[in-house]
């Protein structure tokens, strides 16, 4: 399969960040992707105290404690609330909120089975024949594996709503170790909310104009993300603040010598390239926000 950045752009995140592909140092000349995509620092926040919310595994309005990234299209499943887009055939985004409650139950992924979305009309959803033959995985936006405390939460993932073509490689090693430290930080922060979605970022093409390009699959012409994005919102123990982690990776390979910490961006990247907003919900409902991205 043609790489996604081969056209020698590849994401250069903060001073340190290498190549993906190669792990080499690259230089300014050579940024692209999210080179294209304007950011401003993190406003200084406010010094008030986090709001407190009862929460629960499956209250879906805990999960929106922070509020909507975006209002169209907007459904609640048991484990976690999404905004679709019916031109892409993929959600916009999804949140979920996690705790140590939500990772334990007896709940079995092999009970699970990718299904078509049938609260979405016909002409605006995907189905697993767009993904036979395709060369993706059906990459889960909210992991299954957040939800074991209940067996309809696990299978409300398998929605294809819920699901982007990704590749394979991807999929099975770096997005799943992503998806693993969203997990382990339940063990330090009292919740964990998780947004995840896809991004198409423009690209510089030879007559030196952006384009932003995007192959799509099956019947339904299923888009194919150029990007995934994660944005993590941690409340700390003690209640007075958030901490907020984005990511942002490429849906191509990438070497798994690669930290995680390289795909750490600043939130108004993601903000801009997907047309979402983050921070001015969060700002409403807590204090101190620190914002941590790649140094």
């Amino acid at each position: 399969m043609k790489l996604l950045g081969r056209t020698g752009a590849a994401l250069l995140l903060g001073a340190a960040v290498g190549r993906l592909l190669s792990c080499r140092t690259r230089t300014e000349e050579e940024v692209g992707l999210l080179g294209w995509v304007p950011v401003l620092p993190v406003p200084e926040p406010l010094t008030v105290r986090a709001s407190e919310l009862s929460v629960s595994p499956g209250n879906s309005g805990a999960v929106m404690k922070y509020g909507f990234p975006s209002l169209a299209n907007i459904k609640s499943r048991e484990s976690y609330v999404t905004s679709y887009d019916p031109r892409t055939r993929t959600a916009s985004w999804v949140i979920e909120r996690l705790d140590p409650a939500s990772l334990k139950g007896p709940s079995d992924r092999k009970f699970c089975e990718f299904k078509e979305d049938d609260s979405i009309h016909i002409f605006h959803r995907a189905t697993n024949a767009d993904y036979r033959g395709s060369g993706f995985d059906r990459g889960h936006l909210a992991a299954a594996a957040n939800h074991k405390w209940s067996q309809k939460a696990m299978e409300d993932t398998f929605y294809l709503s819920n699901v982007a073509p990704q590749n394979p490689n991807l999929n099975q090693n770096t997005w799943n170790n992503l998806e693993k430290l969203c997990r382990s930080l339940t063990k330090h922060y009292l919740n964990v909310y998780v947004c995840t979605g896809p991004l198409y970022l423009p690209r510089q093409e030879d007559d030196g104009k952006l384009y932003v390009k995007y192959q799509v699959i099956g019947r339904n012409h299923v888009a194919v993300p150029t990007h995934f994005f994660k944005v993590l919102i941690l409340e700390q123990t003690d209640g007075k603040g958030v901490e907020l982690r984005s990511y942002v990776l490429p849906n191509e390979p990438i070497d798994e010598k690669v930290p995680l910490e390289r795909f750490l961006v600043p939130i108004e990247t993601i903000e801009r390239a997907s047309g979402l907003l983050f921070v001015p919900n969060i700002m409403r409902r807590t204090g101190k926000l620190q914002a941590i991205s790649n140094k």
